[in-house]
């Protein structure tokens, strides 16, 4: 039941010896590149860089850079997967928004979820990042 030679060619002679690299012993595995037939190294055209203008470094504390597109909140709903929960998931976003409209949403994500409470349920989850 040990046995675990599946070859059944009858061969009792097999060299499984492993070659590497550095191995001088004569075998018949060429390791020069592999000739595609490219016909020799392409020219790479030159690209100048473009002249910049020097500007003097700082020698103060670093100039605070702000971005007006970054996200700076978060908002997640969600609820059960049966029409009038969803909409009334609808409404609630809407009046989240109304009630706030200096919110610029960036980025929205909906995925499908069980949400845990009194019994484990699928849900719909929308994150809103603002």
């Amino acid at each position: 039941m040990d046995d675990f030679d599946i070859d059944n060619s009858g061969s009792e002679n097999r060299d499984e010896s492993i070659t590497f690299d550095g191995d001088t012993s004569d075998t018949n595995i060429s390791h020069s590149p592999l000739n595609l037939g490219g016909g020799g190294v392409a020219e790479v055209p030159k690209v100048e860089a473009a002249a910049q203008p020097t500007k003097p470094i700082a020698k103060g504390p670093a100039e605070k850079i702000t971005s007006t597109d970054r996200i700076t909140g978060v908002k997640t709903f969600f609820t059960k997967l049966h029409a009038g929960a969803i909409e009334f998931l609808d409404e609630q976003i809407t009046k989240w928004l109304r009630e706030n409209p200096d919110i610029t949403i960036k980025r929205t994500n909906v995925v499908t979820g069980e949400i845990q409470g009194k019994k484990t349920e699928p849900n719909i989850i929308i994150t809103v990042w603002y």
